[in-house]
């Protein structure tokens, strides 16, 4: 039970589930069946599962040096085969149920795991590391449309939002390993930009995804998205007040509020992509 418990920590689980509970939301709007959610389910979690398990197996060493009591691998808690052997098998099983969606979704579903296992590979080390962020979260909601009925591409404005979404997670959830990062070499664009720089990017970047969803969708804007968009604002401007405290997380706290606030607006016009 403790291998068990130690490689689902390993998977970064809350990720994981954050996203394959996004996507299969996602598909509820486009009317597929209890059969077709368990489909996108259990194709995007084993996906998940798989990048999540490569980025610990090859940042163990890095985050042994820099003492990451968190990190299951780097601390022996089980065994860098073990991940490997169940990134593998993740990565089949994500591809194989990706197949109950059709040849097209699943062909974007690998090109979505091919752009995040390259950020584990070395991308997220470069000036480039947002790129597999807003690419694989920018077609997420194409994997949804193009296996659910009468198969199609959703529309730009949609894509447009994931993949604003998507790159606003990326500055966030690198905001709080800055400094372990840097100590072990690796230099993406949030270590480039520096912490104020980042936070600022991703607080730009998550009220203008909630811009686009709000107002990118045909018709009137709905009430959700004329809160979503000054309710956004509002949350960034209190993280910033209360985030002026040493060892504040107020404004970290913000950007997920705000994240939050995305991802529901995401959802409820989704569905008009």
């Amino acid at each position: 039970m403790r291998r068990v418990e130690a490689l689902a920590r390993s998977s970064h689980p809350l990720p994981a589930v954050a996203v394959t509970a996004v996507s299969t939301a996602l598909a509820v709007t486009t009317g597929r069946s209890p059969g077709g959610l368990a489909a996108v389910a259990a194709a995007v979690f084993a996906g998940q599962l798989s990048v999540g398990w490569l980025n610990d197996l090859l940042d163990a060493d890095k985050d042994a040096s820099v003492g990451r009591t968190d990190k299951p691998v780097a601390v022996g808690a089980i065994s860098q085969r073990v991940v490997a052997v169940a990134t593998l098998v993740a990565a089949v099983a994500a591809v194989g149920f990706s197949l109950l969606s059709g040849v097209d979704a699943t062909l974007l579903h690998v090109v979505m795991l091919c752009s995040a296992w390259g950020y584990d590979l070395g991308v997220k080390a470069t000036a480039w590391s947002v790129v597999p962020y807003a690419v694989s979260f920018g077609l997420l909601p194409a994997f949804v449309t193009l296996g659910g009925p009468g198969a199609h591409w959703p529309a730009a404005w949609l894509i447009v939002a994931a993949a604003l979404l998507g790159s606003a997670a990326h500055f966030a959830n690198v905001l709080p390993d800055l400094e372990d990062d840097a100590a072990t070499g690796v230099r993406g664009l949030p270590h480039r930009l520096g912490r104020t720089a980042s936070a600022g990017a991703a607080a730009v970047l998550a009220v203008l995804t909630a811009v686009v969803l709000a107002f990118g969708p045909p018709g009137p804007v709905t009430i959700a998205g004329l809160v979503a968009v000054p309710l956004s604002v509002l949350l960034l401007v209190i993280g910033r007040v209360r985030g002026r405290k040493p060892g504040s997380r107020a404004n970290f706290n913000a950007l997920l509020a705000v994240a939050v606030v995305d991802v529901v607006l995401l959802v409820v016009n989704g569905g008009a992509g």
